[in-house]
């Protein structure tokens, strides 16, 4: 598993819904972008840029992602994004 360096965090995105609450069903082009991430693996904080960071998410939290932030990698055949944890807006509880 990827091991992320300091205020980085490893998330993979989960699937969107395929339909809406009132049970209609949403054809892929409707679908927007899902902002729910599950998190893999928590890098350890630390002094990044002279400010000591303390690492609030934790590995299997669902969190939701500024809609444009991280780095897409494929590792291991799976989709991930490698975010910091100021690109985390909020856990899912």
């Amino acid at each position: 598993m990827l091991k992320p360096l300091l205020d980085r965090v490893v998330v993979k995105m989960m699937e969107a819904e395929e339909t809406t609450k009132s049970g209609i069903i949403l054809a892929s082009a409707a679908k927007e972008k899902p902002q729910i991430a599950e998190v893999l693996e928590v890098g350890p904080g630390g002094d990044v840029d002279g400010n000591d960071v303390k690492m609030y998410i934790k590995r299997g939290d669902k969190v939701i992602l500024n809609k444009y932030s991280g780095t897409e990698i494929k590792y291991e055949g799976e989709d991930l994004i490698i975010v910091k944890q100021s690109d985390i807006l909020a856990i899912v509880e």
